[in-house]
């Protein structure tokens, strides 16, 4: 089975990931809010990286809404986050990493949470997208939609993507 935070598949190979992470500990989970996306159903996903699929959890009435409470409306542009195709959340599990690196895992798993977002931000860009890494919003409401318990598991950062201005 491996140590607690490496993830094997059934056939025992290694979990290969697309960002990097400090001893491959992937304390991370990715979370996304779909809203307007050609062919998905609009609703909460959550990505499986192993088999690299989307796994739909639910659906959430007033999916709109509920995103610009939770993006605290964002003064310097209002409602950005809500006119976003997608809305990425990305979870930690600190434990993945705290049994490895005690006290200095937190200062990782936060170096890790920008190496996921950037890798959002070229991915993005690779598709004529635009993307903004999102670090203010409503901790406990986000977690609450999500279904996060909040202290094992919760948002630590988040993104949004969509068409760029013409």
């Amino acid at each position: 089975m491996g140590h607690p935070g490496h993830y094997r598949d059934e056939q025992e190979r290694t979990d290969s990931r697309t960002v990097p992470c400090s001893g491959a500990t992937h304390t991370f989970e990715t979370y996304l809010m779909i809203m307007r996306v050609e062919g998905i159903q609009q609703g909460i996903y959550r990505y499986l990286p192993v088999e690299h699929k989307l796994l739909f959890m639910f659906e959430l009435d007033q999916l709109e809404q509920k995103i610009d409470a939770i993006t605290l409306e964002q003064p310097f542009v209002p409602n950005f986050a809500k006119k976003a195709a997608v809305l990425f959340a990305w979870s930690t599990t600190p434990y993945r990493s705290e049994w490895k690196y005690d006290i200095s895992a937190h200062k990782k798993i936060l170096i890790d949470a920008g190496h996921v977002c950037q890798n959002l931000y070229l991915a993005s860009e690779s598709i004529g997208a635009g993307a903004c890494a999102i670090g203010i919003y409503d901790q406990q409401l986000i977690d609450e939609v999500l279904e996060l318990d909040g202290e094992e598991e919760f948002v630590i950062y988040m993104g949004a993507v969509g068409k760029k201005r013409e």
